[in-house]
């Protein structure tokens, strides 16, 4: 089994970020492959999230992605997508489907929450997404990902489907409701909500100088 993330050492010590993500989501995945790395430079804690947009966006009067929703959008957002990928070195191949679901990817995670391998699963299944244009949604897929990790993958399965963990991700997701989430990636320094991709390091920013611009002002 994989050692703990780093995200969990001096937790009781340094700032922390709060990291909402969705599997299907085309810049959360930018993200994902990205934050250890930033947060860990930057001496932030990394609070993994994993939530499902669908609620969400239904609740917003939407029943698929507003990239497919806007034609126009969709296009433009593959493109940027693109272009971050190999500005930031990260492979990328367009998917097949879009979008896939990130149900059973987000079960799992939260089992990954409890022992500590959020990190490193997550970014394996939004590589199988994004870069390899595998279903994510498949049992096979996930349980491929699992064992490339060395964990138990029947196991971690089964914990993934119980009912309690079924309930703590539909609790997880009415969270982010509540908070007033509405995409993401988004990321939350105590009651501050910075969204996108873009707004990583604002976020590490925020949180390294304690909930304060960096000229002072709240």
């Amino acid at each position: 089994m994989p050692a703990a993330s780093p995200s969990s050492a001096n937790a009781d010590t340094r700032p922390r970020v709060e990291f909402w993500y969705e599997f299907a989501s085309t810049y959360s995945y930018l993200s994902a492959m990205r934050i250890e790395d930033a947060a860990r430079e930057a001496g932030v804690e990394v609070v993994w999230r994993p939530f499902l947009l669908g609620p969400v966006f239904l609740a917003l009067g939407w029943n698929d992605s507003p990239f497919n929703i806007y034609p126009p959008k969709g296009r433009y957002m593959w493109r940027d997508l693109a272009r971050l990928a190999g500005k930031y070195g990260l492979p990328f191949r367009l998917p097949s489907r879009f979008p896939r679901s990130g149900l059973l990817a987000a079960r799992v995670a939260l089992v990954g929450v409890e022992e500590g391998w959020v990190a490193p699963f997550s970014r394996a299944v939004m590589r199988a997404n994004f870069a390899e244009d595998r279903d994510i949604a498949d049992p096979v897929v996930i349980g491929e990902l699992l064992a490339a990790l060395g964990l138990p993958v029947d196991t971690m399965l089964a914990r993934a489907q119980a009912p309690e963990n079924k309930l703590a991700l539909r609790a997880q997701t009415e969270r982010a409701a509540e908070l007033g989430l509405f995409g993401a990636p988004s990321f939350r320094v105590g009651e501050e909500l910075f969204w996108g991709n873009d707004r990583l390091a604002d976020a590490l920013e925020w949180a390294v100088m304690g909930g304060t611009s960096p000229a002072g002002d709240e």
